[in-house]
């Protein structure tokens, strides 16, 4: 299938050490637990110089104070608010997307719109948004929430939740505010204003954004889901998803189905930027790859690494099979992954551990440029994949060798760019500026 896109999406989502749960514990890992705005910075600044397309944050948003003792060995966890980050980071970078994670069970449409709005112009047109309805019930009592809502119930106020967001963000004209008449005491053309009087199941809201329409018309909307309900709200609404898939028979299934879907909305499949995420491991060679990697491995505490979406399994033996696990609310998608790969490969749980908790479900690619170029290009080619979330399980190490090692080789092939182009970040992804709901066509992009 020929792309608009032209070349692999690449995107850099990171965790503080690292996404592998050892990673903290490295010899290399430097630094505290504490909120370190430079180094956050600096990690966006390499992304860009290696010319990704975004630079993504994730929010796990609350934390229990029940068990502290397992809290206090999960390294990496308690960082920005990510909306706080992304904005100190666009003023010190000028090309990378800056996606944020922001969970639609916890705010109010409003207030995401005008800081998703704000950010969208404080960086010149390179916000996206990463809409997530996950809930856990730790983080549901930070909330005050004692009967959390069920998945499918998540799903129907996150949808009236982004199409809430999207009417505040067409509540102005794109020059709304471009020419004041000040002899005539008119700050705005009341003509280019339009406000938004909701009434949901779930919102109410009446009123006009406080803040000027996005430059890019709206926001990217990036979506993660792998349950049935999660691909239906992507197919509705993403225009990037971020998934997970360990095999590209897995990635294959899941790109057909997500896009296949697309047309009941009116969508061209082109218009789903599908990039499942990369856990890289790279270096000159296999064989010193693998060796890092082991070393990374041995790390891991077994005894603290064996609850897997809520479920505890540190009751059963460690070599033995896994045992039947109830549905889970959270996760549906990942959860199912899980259990196939040990059903169909007769995986013990420590071999789970080291197999899909240790790289989150995510394809592992770990060894030589060519040998991790060579895994790309076919999921790329075979239908697997627009492109992929970079997820080192080390850092910045990891990220710096997969920069220095393995872009080169994608450009040599012709999948990678070479320098960024000019517009918005939608537009360096190819996709279309959304037009304003009250307008026959959209009004020319403002420049910054």
């Amino acid at each position: 299938m020929p792309r608009r896109h032209g070349k692999l999406v690449l995107n850099a989502f990171f965790m503080r050490f690292g996404h592998h749960p050892a990673a903290w514990r490295h010899r290399s890992a430097t630094g505290n637990g504490r909120p370190d705005v430079g180094y956050w910075t600096r990690l966006a600044q390499r992304a860009e110089d290696a010319k990704l397309d975004t630079f993504f944050l994730a929010d796990f948003i609350g934390r229990s104070g029940d068990d502290l003792d397992t809290i206090s060995r999960q390294g990496g966890s308690f960082q920005f608010e990510p909306v706080t980050l992304l904005s100190a980071i666009a003023s010190l970078t000028r090309n990378i997307g800056l996606v944020a994670t922001i969970n639609t069970n916890f705010s109010e449409p409003y207030n995401v719109a005008r800081l998703l709005s704000s950010l969208d112009h404080v960086s010149g047109g390179r916000a996206g948004w990463n809409v997530v309805s996950s809930l856990n019930p730790a983080t549901a009592k930070n909330f005050g929430l004692d009967a959390p809502p069920s998945h499918s119930d998540r799903y129907e106020r996150a949808d009236e939740f982004l199409d809430v967001v999207k009417k505040l963000w067409d509540s102005w004209s794109d020059d709304a505010f471009d020419a004041p008449d000040r002899p005539a005491n008119r700050f705005f053309d009341p003509k280019n204003a339009f406000p938004v009087k909701h009434r949901g199941e779930h919102f109410s809201v009446d009123g006009l954004l406080d803040v000027a329409r996005p430059l890019q018309g709206h926001p990217v909307i990036v979506q993660a889901g792998n349950s049935d309900t999660g691909r239906e709200f992507a197919a509705k609404v993403a225009e990037m998803t971020y998934s997970s898939a360990q095999s590209l028979d897995v990635a294959r299934e899941y790109y057909s189905d997500v896009k296949s879907r697309a047309a009941k909305y009116g969508r061209d499949p082109e218009d789903v930027i599908i990039t499942p995420g990369l856990s890289v491991l790279a270096a000159r060679s296999d064989a010193e790859a693998q060796e890092a990697f082991a070393e990374l491995q041995e790390g891991i505490d077994f005894r603290h690494s064996l609850n897997f979406f809520g479920v505890d399994l540190s009751g059963y033996p460690l070599d033995g099979p896994l045992p039947e696990l109830p549905e889970v609310e959270n996760g549906k998608g990942r959860a199912r992954q899980l259990v196939e790969l040990a059903r169909r490969e007769n995986l013990t749980i420590r071999q789970l551990v080291l197999r899909f908790a240790v790289s989150r479900g995510h394809l592992q690619a770990v060894g030589s440029p060519k040998t991790i170029a060579d895994t790309i290009e076919a999921w790329w080619e075979q239908g697997g994949a627009d492109g992929f979330n970079v997820v080192p399980p080390l850092l910045p190490r990891g990220f710096d060798d997969f920069a220095t090692l393995v872009i080169p080789e994608l450009r040599r092939r012709g999948l990678a760019r070479r320098e960024y182009g000019p517009g918005t970040y939608r537009d360096r992804l190819g996709l279309r500026r959304p037009v304003n709901r009250h307008l026959e066509e959209a009004g020319p992009l403002a420049a910054e």
